[in-house]
């Protein structure tokens, strides 16, 4: 869960190895390695594995197997071009070491890509060599003793470093950490623009050019001359001069849709086909920019917010898709405010990118999801870097007190719980990781190894051979649950009602289950760490029901006049 994981994927060239997310949490352990070296290092394994597989699927060279690979890629933000270079950097080194059979830990550890610290213990994804690993290296670094690329500094491969690009680079960064849309004309954190936090993330600005109009709030004089609530419903019905807002809108209970969340609630998704070499064609990237510009998440089809039609073929829809069908009238009215990385200890950085006027805005639906980083983290002890009930409860309560202060009155809040993670080893260790299926060499069970012993593994006391820490892990987010729970019992709040959910992941396993599933089957493939689309529909649908059934009121009205909005707005503009 933690955005430094987001680095992995970027494993179709090098140059985007060096892109930092500005939402990781802060590195204050002097002993971990350098983040960005080790995100170099996995990347350059995961890179270097797929042009051994590529060559290997299409028994060819492995110089038309990274020719292949950069084929692939599309040209936008210069992906293809950047991997062209890369090869004409790196590939003559590459060639040599892979001919000589070498594997990518090595190849990586060669070009100074990982790096084994006085001191550290050495990291490697694949089994070790036959002959000893200092053998090996000394070995390797012969074949490549007269190339220049040895001598090349890695701490110059920032794109951003490059003056062309340092301003944009800085206002994209800005928008990241802050959470709010890089393209806002009228700055009402509303975006007339996809990624890079606008319409994905929220709902669709329909005049960005006036602050005043934007998803969520009250029409202003019943929108007969404009739609200032962007729900595409406004004008003058003709037939007996009554505003189409106030005959359709007025007494329906319109509200919204707000997730604070971390990584899960923004949908992290890796792409299994960007690192599956039997799987990749010309069409397996075309989403890449889309996701590198959305950092690596897809808001738009997430279980909360997610407004696009289901990817993986279930019924199920979000709970964004469910209000909207319960009223035509909440059109739009939807805001992820996630990020990976996420957690009670760093919500208050970016939970003023919350828009909503509790003066002249419609009550809303607010859902608190930090699922995973209060316990989780790449550390070697992850267990003293957890978050204590004692400060949880403050967080909370500081949260808490900021949603009163800026939530109209009538709204919801629903405080959710933590997972139990044991299922993550328990369903997955002796898996084949897509990385290893075509050769059989990698289980997730030496991925996580990998990952914690580089100190990037999304969450080291769940994605461990260690039992006893595992534990631990659980029974700190049991603790942190209990907590949640007390906080949403014995709290009042002016503006707002608070309501506690159990996350019941075990719940949602036995549903699949029931439909002939595997419980595997619903964590991501790449990462082997988050809960999948399928897993966040279900839990969209979990979520639903219960709700429907003990919290009604949570919900609002059907709208009796939905058929009639249909009729007269069609799609209501769309998303």
């Amino acid at each position: 869960m933690q955005s430094p994981w987001k680095i992995l994927t970027v494993a179709p060239l090098f140059l985007l190895l060096s892109l930092q997310s500005s939402a990781s949490p802060a590195n204050d352990d002097q002993s971990r390695p350098s983040l960005s070296n080790a995100h170099t290092c996995v990347g350059c394994v995961l890179v270097v594995s797929v042009i051994e597989q590529l060559a290997q699927v299409h028994n060819s060279t492995v110089q038309a197997s990274m020719e292949r690979l950069c084929s692939y890629l599309p040209e936008k933000l210069f992906l293809k071009t950047t991997c062209y270079l890369v090869i004409d950097k790196f590939g003559s080194d590459i060639i040599k070491l892979l001919s000589a059979d070498m594997n990518a830990d090595v190849v990586c550890h060669t070009l100074e890509f990982c790096k084994q610290n006085t001191g550290q213990p050495l990291c490697h994804l694949y089994p070790l060599p036959k002959e000893t690993w200092k053998f090996t290296l000394q070995k390797a670094r012969q074949i490549v003793k007269k190339s220049l690329i040895l001598k090349y500094s890695r701490s110059g491969s920032d794109i951003c470093s490059l003056p062309v690009l340092a301003k944009i680079c800085q206002k994209i960064k800005l928008a990241i950490e802050q959470s709010v849309p890089f393209k806002d004309v009228d700055s009402d954190k509303y975006s007339v623009f996809p990624t890079l936090r606008g319409y994905h993330w929220r709902g669709r600005d329909c005049n960005d050019s006036d602050e005043s109009v934007y998803p969520g709030r009250r029409p202003n004089n019943w929108d007969v001359h404009q739609d200032s609530n962007c729900n595409g419903i406004w004008g003058v019905d003709p037939k007996d001069g009554v505003p189409y807002e106030k005959k359709f809108c007025e007494g329906s209970q319109p509200r919204g849709i707000i997730l604070l969340g971390d990584s899960a609630g923004a949908h992290f998704h890796i792409s299994p086909e960007w690192i599956t070499a039997s799987q990749m064609s010309l069409n397996s990237f075309i989403n890449l920019p889309t996701a590198l510009t959305n950092e690596l998440d897809w808001p738009q089809l997430s279980g909360a917010t997610g407004f696009l039609d289901s990817t993986v073929g279930i019924k199920e829809k979000s709970i964004y898709l469910r209000l909207w069908k319960r009223n035509h009238c909440n059109h739009r009215d939807y805001q992820n405010i996630s990020r990976n990385g996420a957690s009670s200890r760093n919500l208050k950085k970016f939970i003023e990118s919350l828009s909503r006027n509790k003066m002249l805005d419609y009550p809303t639906i607010v859902i608190y999801a930090m699922i995973g980083n209060d316990v989780c983290s790449g550390k070697s002890d992850p267990v003293p870097a957890m978050t204590t009930p004692e400060k949880l409860y403050s967080n909370i309560m500081q949260t808490l007190k900021h949603l009163n202060s800026h939530l109209p009155n009538g709204s919801h809040v629903i405080l959710y719980g933590l997972p139990d993670g044991t299922f993550l080893w328990d369903n997955l260790h002796n898996r084949y990781h897509p990385l290893g299926q075509l050769n059989k060499d990698v289980t997730y069970a030496q991925l996580y190894s990998f990952l914690n012993c580089l100190q990037v593994s999304p969450c080291h006391g769940w994605m461990s051979s260690n039992k006893t820490l595992r534990t631990l892990t659980s029974e700190r987010a049991e603790q942190l649950s209990n907590t949640l729970k007390k906080i949403a019992a014995s709290e009042k709040f002016t503006n707002f009602n608070l309501f506690y959910m159990d996350f019941a992941f075990h719940e949602i396993i036995q549903e699949w289950q029931k439909r002939g599933g595997q419980p595997w089957q619903l964590i991501e493939p790449v990462d082997g760490f988050h809960p999948n689309e399928v897993a966040l529909l279900l839990l969209a649908d979990h979520f639903w029901k219960k709700v429907q059934l003990q919290w009604p009121q949570i919900l609002g009205k059907e709208n009796p006049f939905n058929p009639q909005i249909k009729q007269v707005f069609g799609d209501q503009g769309g998303h």
